[in-house]
């Protein structure tokens, strides 16, 4: 399973990058996490399709000091390219 997400609120600044990390590290999900020039997380989400669900969950409130507005969530084809979790810069 391979979601692509967007999310939009106060996700920048506030450690979301991190925590999307630390979060899918501790799943075993795949994938990368990274800011976007407007202000919005971007993420790329690949897994067992259970833990990737309970990694978006997670991501709908993000670290304590972080206010998700809106979360699009698009499923993609799984290539299964992913061999760690990152953080993109």
């Amino acid at each position: 399973m391979k979601k692509h997400i967007f999310l939009s609120g106060r996700v920048q600044g506030v450690g979301f990058r991190h925590f999307t990390k630390t979060k899918a590290r501790s799943l075993g999900v795949k994938g990368w996490v990274r800011n976007l020039p407007d202000g919005r997380v971007e993420a790329v989400f690949e897994g067992d399709e259970k833990l990737v669900d309970q990694l978006i969950e997670k991501c709908k409130k993000g670290p304590r000091s972080a206010y998700v507005q809106s979360i699009d969530v698009e499923e993609e084809k799984s290539d299964e390219s992913y061999t760690s979790f990152d953080v993109k810069f």
